[in-house]
Order: C-alpha cells, then structure tokens, then sequence
C-alpha cells in the first residue's frame, strides 16, 4: 500500500535533510502511528505520501505507482484515492457543512445523484446528522474537525492521512475523534497518523513507527510511544509563607506601638513571659513556614526599634514603657508552659477577659 525505499528529503536552504534514509512499508488496512518530536520529520512523510514534495534520494511507492515518474496532470487523479486530515481544519467558512463535505466530489465530477447519497452518509459516520445547513463558525472545534474528516472519506478513499488531528481539540473531543478514526480504519481504511499524543497511541496499541531528527528510530507492531523520560515537567512551586510574614509584620507593628505609647501598669513577669511568648512564637513560624525569611525578620525583632531617650517615669509617675525583648529565659506562667499556649494566647488576642496579653 505504500512504501518508503531508503528515502532522503532535503528542502532547499536547510542543511541537515528533514528526513534521511527512511525505510518501511504499510500493508492495506493498517493503523500507522507516526511518532516523534516537533521537527523530527513526520509531516514531511505525509508530505510525500499525498506527493505534495518528491524524495531527494530513494523511492516512494503508493498504491503500486512510484511517486518521483508521477507526472503533475495525473497528481489529482492520483489524490482521488487519498483522504487527508489537518490540524488546522481548512474548511471553507462561507460554505455549510453539506457543501463543504459535497465540494471533493464536484471537484472530482461526481454525479449530482452520488453527492445526494454519499454526503450524507459521511456525516452519518462522523456523528453529524442534522447539522448539513450549518456553517462552520456555528460549529465546535470537535464538530469542524468531524466535517473535515467526513469530507476526507467521502469518496471512499483507499488511504486516510491525519496530521496531528486532535492538535487544537480539548482532552474529551480529542477521545471521540480517535475513536472515530478506529471506525475508519475498521472499515477496511489505511490510516496513517502523525501525533505526539503519548496517551492514545500507548492505550490504542496499534504499530508505531518513531522518527528523531529525520532517522527513523523504531517500528513496533504494537508498541507505545516510547521513552518520555527526557521530556522536561514544570515543578510545582512552592507557596511563600504569606501568612507568617503577615504574623511577623504584625509583631513588628505591635512592638513599635507599645514602644512608642503609654501603657498602664502591668506585672512586670506578666509583661516579659506575653512578649516572649509573642516574639517566640513569630520566629517559630516563620521557621516553619518560611525558613528562608525567618532569619531576617527575627533579626529586626531581636533589635528593638529605635525611641527617643526616655526619663525615669513619666509626668504621671508611671514607670517607663520597656521594649519586648526575646533574650530573656522562658518562665513559666500561671503553671502553663509556653507550648501549652494558643497562637492567640501568645499573640494576646485571646477573647478570655481575665487573660492578660501585650494589648492589656
């Protein structure tokens, strides 16, 4: 059905030929994976087989007839017997989907009677009875990838090209056109498709021809897709501390604020056991959660902010207001060890009137 003989294609301009020396063969009634990175050579290959380019070396031989002594005015006549799918539709917009489906066969010099007869059945087959009168804009991406597959069969063609068919289509309607192609196939259709879609060709099994920079590499009857290993994954990110930077800002806030005003007078253990609770709870938190921003912020905690010189006490005869500091050993409060106190409780936000914390 059709077979490559040691084929070589180099374009004009390029250096390194975009396939070299790629032998194999499809035999009639086939399902061909053709496999490989972008630029490996796969469409380049379809590119012969609809005899679009011709070989630079080596032989391409489809349906008996070598492609290098087909003349140009038989080339159409020769295409009557392939079908070929593309990524990108190439329906015609202001056509419906019966005239779009109709227009290879009026090309081709069908009967009126035929076209009546085939096209609809076509859409039959792809799923897309009752949309004849529709135009493609009023159409999914699934649904105009299914009038272009129905336009590519309805001449029954021998031999059915799909290139990177399910490339522009969501996970779900890229199932329902592979499964589509299988009926093809089915029905006695060779189909050679090109794709990088790891996932259907390992869960369809059919044979697997890959390509890697033009050579071709491997050629397994019922293989996968092959190695994935050395294609690069993104790496989730990790999240930033937000919540402990905001503790630790609020910390920083509230020290500046007790520093700079007044407060009534407080036990002084009461005042030393809250701030340390406070400024030991934020340094473990951002120890936790942000290990690489811990060490700057609890150095701005251990350094208490700058104010202005202070008298002994106040006009009032209040003691002076005295900063929170973290050098100083942890007691114990109330017969409760510092672990046994909430984040709250440390923060002195607890709603417990009788508590006592930095805001009293």
């Amino acid at each position: 059905m059709i077979r490559f003989e040691h084929v070589t294609k180099k374009y004009r301009g390029t250096k390194k030929p975009a396939i070299s020396d790629v032998d194999f063969e499809v035999q009639r009634g086939e399902f061909v994976f053709l496999v490989g990175a972008s630029g490996s050579g796969k469409s380049s290959c379809l590119r012969l087989i609809l005899r679009e380019d011709t070989p630079s070396d080596g032989r391409v031989v489809v349906l008996g007839r070598d492609l290098h002594t087909l003349s140009t005015r038989k080339v159409p006549y020769f295409r009557r017997n392939i079908g070929a799918v593309f990524q990108d539709f190439r329906l015609l917009p202001n056509k419906t989907v019966f005239q779009n489906v109709a227009f290879t066969l009026q090309v081709t010099g069908a009967s009126r009677g035929f076209i009546q007869q085939a096209v609809p059945e076509a859409l039959t087959l792809v799923g897309l009875d009752g949309k004849q009168k529709r135009l493609p804009h009023e159409l999914s991406g699934g649904e105009q990838q299914r009038v272009a597959i129905a336009r590519a069969i309805v001449n029954r063609p021998q031999i059915l090209l799909a290139d990177e068919p399910t490339g522009n289509l969501d996970p779900a309607t890229s199932v329902d056109i592979m499964q589509l192609l299988a009926r093809i196939n089915e029905g006695g259709t060779t189909v050679v498709m090109a794709t990088h879609e790891a996932g259907f060709v390992d869960q369809m099994k059919r044979r697997v021809i890959e390509l890697r920079d033009g050579v071709m590499m491997r050629d397994d009857r019922r293989g996968g897709y092959g190695d994935t290993s050395a294609i690069p994954r993104l790496a989730p990110q990790e999240e930033k501390g937000a919540a402990a930077t905001a503790a630790l800002s609020a910390v920083l806030e509230l020290q500046r604020e007790i520093a700079a005003s007044p407060v009534e007078p407080v036990p002084s253990a009461v005042k030393d056991a809250a701030a340390e609770a406070v400024s030991a709870s934020a340094v473990a938190a951002a120890v936790a959660v942000t290990p690489e921003v811990a060490p700057a912020v609890a150095a701005d905690i251990t350094e208490p902010p700058e104010s202005p010189p202070q008298s002994p006490t106040h006009a009032d005869g209040r003691p002076p207001t005295r900063p929170i500091r973290i050098d100083a050993p942890i007691v114990q409060l109330d017969g409760l060890e510092l672990d046994d106190l909430t984040v709250a409780e440390r923060l002195g936000l607890a709603s417990d009137e009788d508590e006592v914390g930095p805001t009293s």
